[in-house]
């Protein structure tokens, strides 16, 4: 071997060298993705797009104490959808609303009408008066009360299980719900259920007025409470007519009475609520798909923007941020967004990008686009619908590198992004309890209701302070939210491209009327 060639292999073994060591540093770089061996070309493109990063600095603003828990409705939720479609509008997106990036819902809605307010309660020598300014309440019609019975309950005494159907027509019932910043983890949740069963039942029941005590009066002015569409009151665990009352005395009458017992007479006169119109907001763009046969069906990417605002009562943090819930979700749309704008080619098919308004409040804002859909609801072939991806401190312990999807095994989407999944070396499962449990509970439903496809894709069911004022945006995993988001697009992408649609699952009784309201929209 000559002392020319020995050289020229020294060189090119330092190359080689040096090669790796760039590959393995390019590898080790954020953003990048370690298992992208199986991806092709385009693949690899869309996932280096999403950045952990990027995601901070979008929910950073969208959770901020600036938005006031974006409350539906509330100035902190419109301006939380200006803020959406600017970065649509940033991205290239086109916009399909009735103005611009928006559709707009004109919602029916009441408030509180002071004219003439009374109310007292009497127990036996003791007249408890109470002021209009001490009380909230949500009625349908005029209320005038005349020594009526009204009884205490809590809610977690087992004589709710007694109450029968129609047992408190006549009466009232009065009780105190739980506070769930008062309460973490475990606790809460099973808070949460006791109480919800004791609304079921209670509703069944059907007291002439329902009462609440509430600890601390508000210092803020009454909310403006959603209508559906028969008139009732779309807010989650309000029962009409309901009174919430503050004042002290009242609290001291019943902290001195003992659950299943008299209160005392309930007299007084309440006017009907107000009728009042308010406008909602969906925000949505969309990227045409670049296949002749398939540029004309739609793959939905989905969140909701909207948590539950201020809290009325209290000291120090009252402001329900919504880091995880669902800001987590609607950041993600952007970054989804912004992650498929520069593909070129596009995807097959078309991808819409929407928020919705008022999930909180009986996925208000998902039910309007389903019964007013912009794109034919027969050429949609999926939802993705995403809420709580960000955090992964789990009350069931830690989620890092999974993420759950609620009716799993209810369609062909599940498989598809197992799939992905362990192309990104992260588990898709289905949880055995809440996934079947959860899949009626968030926006997904009101796109399954007419047929199409659809799922909620998240991480944690329940952490320390869901639905409290701790949920805010740097308690966030970042790193493991960027890599959510690629299974995501990875997921999403192979829909697109496939000619195939997703379909129903036809083996699973849970999916069949779904299956049955796809056939609706599909005659053949």
């Amino acid at each position: 071997m000559t002392v020319g060639k020995l050289h020229i292999r020294k060189v090119r073994a330092l190359a080689s060298s040096f090669v790796v060591i760039l590959c393995f540093w390019v590898w080790a770089l954020p953003g990048q993705d370690p298992r992208s061996d199986g991806l092709n070309p385009a693949e690899q493109t869309l996932l280096s797009h999403i950045s952990a990063d990027s995601l901070r600095g979008h929910l950073s603003f969208i959770a901020s104490d600036l938005l006031e828990g974006r409350d539906t409705p509330s100035r902190g939720l419109d301006l939380a959808a200006e803020y959406i479609a600017a970065q649509f509008r940033r991205v290239g997106l086109e916009p399909v609303g009735d103005n611009g990036y928006f559709q707009t819902a004109d919602w029916p809605a009441t408030s509180e009408d002071p004219k003439g307010f009374s109310l007292q309660f009497k127990k036996d020598d003791l007249v408890v008066g109470v002021a209009e300014n001490q009380t909230r309440w949500s009625i349908e019609s005029e209320l005038n009360f005349n020594g009526m019975p009204t009884e205490r309950l809590d809610y977690r005494d087992p004589a709710i299980e007694t109450l029968a159907s129609g047992s408190l027509a006549g009466r009232g019932l009065i009780t105190e719900p739980p506070d769930p910043d008062a309460l973490e983890g475990a606790e809460r949740n099973a808070a949460f259920r006791d109480w919800f069963t004791f609304l079921t039942k209670v509703r069944q029941a059907g007291p002439s007025c329902f009462i609440a005590i509430g600890r601390t009066a508000p210092d803020s002015p009454p909310r403006v409470r959603l209508l559906n569409s028969r008139g009732r009151t779309q807010q989650a665990g309000l029962i009409r007519p309901q009174i919430t009352i503050y004042d002290s005395r009242l609290i001291d009458l019943y902290d001195s009475t003992k659950s299943g017992t008299l209160l005392g007479a309930l007299s007084g006169h309440v006017a009907t609520d107000q009728h009042i119109t308010v406008k909602l907001r969906n925000v949505i763009g969309v990227i045409r798909g670049s296949d002749p046969k398939l540029r004309d069906t739609y793959v939905l990417v989905t969140a909701h923007y909207d948590h539950l605002g201020l809290k009325d009562t209290g000291s120090g943090d009252r402001i329900y941020n919504g880091a995880n819930d669902d800001g987590s979700g609607t950041v993600s749309v952007i970054e989804l967004a912004s992650a498929f704008g520069p593909l070129s080619p596009r995807p097959r098919r078309s991808i819409v990008f929407m928020t919705f308004f008022g999930e909180e409040k009986g996925l208000l804002g998902s039910g309007y686009y389903g019964e007013h859909p912009v794109f034919p609801v027969s050429k949609t072939i999926a939802d993705i619908n995403l809420e709580q991806v960000g955090r992964t401190d789990d009350d069931e312990g830690p989620q890092v590198g999974t993420a759950t999807m609620t009716g799993l095994d209810y369609s062909d989407i599940g498989p598809t992004f197992q799939a992905a999944g362990e192309a990104l070396g992260i588990k898709v499962y289905k949880h055995p309890r809440n996934s079947d449990a959860y899949f009626s509970r968030s926006d997904n439903q009101s796109l399954a209701d007419q047929g199409v496809p659809a799922h909620t894709l998240g991480v944690a069911f329940s952490y320390p302070d869901y639905h409290g004022v701790g949920d805010e945006w740097e308690k966030i995993d970042y790193r493991n939210m960027e890599k959510i988001d690629r299974l995501v697009a990875l997921g999403i992408f192979r829909i697109t491209q496939d000619p195939i649609a997703p379909k129903w699952n036809a083996s699973n009784p849970k999916a069949t009327k779904y299956l049955e309201a796809w056939k609706k929209n599909h005659p053949e």
